[in-house]
Formats: C-alpha cells, structure tokens, sequence
C-alpha cells in the first residue's frame, strides 16, 4: 500500500464516521482555550475541564489575570500536573497579552511560541482550532498513532511527525484531522493495548497489517 493510498483510505473513513471532530476542552473564547491547553500539558482534558470553570469565573480576562499571582492561580489548579510551574506560565502569558498584544491572543506562531507556557504544540492548537489556520499540532497521542498506523515513517520526534502530516493532508483538513487522530488515540488506537478489533481503519493500518498476532475481525 502506498503512502497516498493509506491516507486517501484513512481521511475517507474519518471524513464518514467522525464528521465532527473538535477539542473536548471547554471554553468560551480564544483566551480561555489558551489557558486550558497550557493546562493540559501532560494532564488529561477531563481534569481541565474540572478546574478551568471556577478559574474562568475568577479571571475572566487576560487583564484580570495579569493583575493576579501565581500563588492565588495555584489554588484553581492545584489538581492538575505541574501546578507551580503552570501557575507561573499562566500570570506570564497573560501579562505578556495585555502588555504587548492589548489583551488579545496573536494569530501566528512567531507570536504564540513567545507566551510563557507555550510551545509550538499549543500554538499549533490555537492556530488551528481558533483562527482555522492548516496547522497540525502534535501531542503524545498524534505522534503514537501516526507512527503507528504507517501515516509517518518512525518518526523520530514530534516536529518530523508534524512536517509528515502537513506535508500530506489537504490543508483544509489539517485542523480537522488534528482531532481525528487525538480522539481515536485516547478511545480506540490507545498506548498499551490497542483496540484493533474496534478499529474502523485497520486495512490501511501498518501495525495491525504486520501484526501475526493480530485479533479476528
């Protein structure tokens, strides 16, 4: 199976079954989304979405934010991974909005990447779920899935994996499959035991296809 096959037969079966494919983060605005996935690095979007409402009642704003510290942000989200360090993240991102960008969140990635707490992940999020932008952010569970089913070649990093999928998705599928292959990592293509009697994709699927162990469909 050749490479354009394997993602014509993969972005068909996505396009049928998951139509609507979004972040299972909750927000309200660009601002809230940059603080829950600064919140969700390494952390589960079930735990953000528990703490980020009485987080987003409290600071509402950027400037709200900013004129805080990070020892009262730290009581809001305590719960998640890394709390010290995202609570300074957090007052650092939304000081820098409100100082350089007149509290509003920028559009390109140059100007994301800046943020404290933000990599090039995260602002590929925003770029792409925000401003619709074809970008493709790479977290743990696209860089497995990818790998896996043979839509990248043992890439090596999660930069690789990004340029591969770029490189091969139509661009205005980019924020789109984005989602597709983060959901179908957490629920169905999952780390330790995969789900490949579930799967919907596995004839275009590397691993299931070199598999001998593979289960009976």
């Amino acid at each position: 199976m050749t490479t354009n096959e394997r993602y014509k037969g993969i972005i068909e079966w996505f396009s049928t079954n998951m139509p609507i494919a979004e972040t299972e983060l909750h927000y309200g605005n660009p601002f809230q989304l940059l603080v829950a996935v600064i919140l969700s690095a390494q952390c589960t979007d079930k735990r953000v979405n528990i703490v980020t409402p009485a987080l987003f009642q409290a600071y509402p704003t950027p400037e709200a934010m900013a004129a805080s510290n990070p020892e009262a942000i730290f009581e809001y989200i305590k719960s998640v991974t890394f709390p010290n360090n995202k609570s300074k993240a957090l007052i650092g991102a939304a000081k820098m909005l409100v100082e350089k960008y007149g509290g509003k969140v920028p559009s390109t990635m140059e100007e994301l990447v800046k943020l404290p707490g933000v990599g090039r992940k995260t602002a590929n999020v925003m770029l792409a779920v925000v401003f619709d932008k074809p970008a493709m952010a790479v977290d743990t569970h696209v860089f497995r899935v990818s790998n896996r089913i043979g839509l990248t070649d043992n890439s090596k990093n999660p930069l690789e994996t990004e340029k591969t999928l770029v490189r091969n998705f139509p661009p205005e599928l980019l924020p789109k499959a984005h989602h597709w292959l983060i959901l179908h990592g957490r629920y169905t293509c999952t780390a330790r035991k995969p789900k490949c009697n579930e799967c919907g994709i596995t004839k275009y699927c590397k691993y299931y296809n070199s598999n001998p162990l593979k289960p009976v469909k």
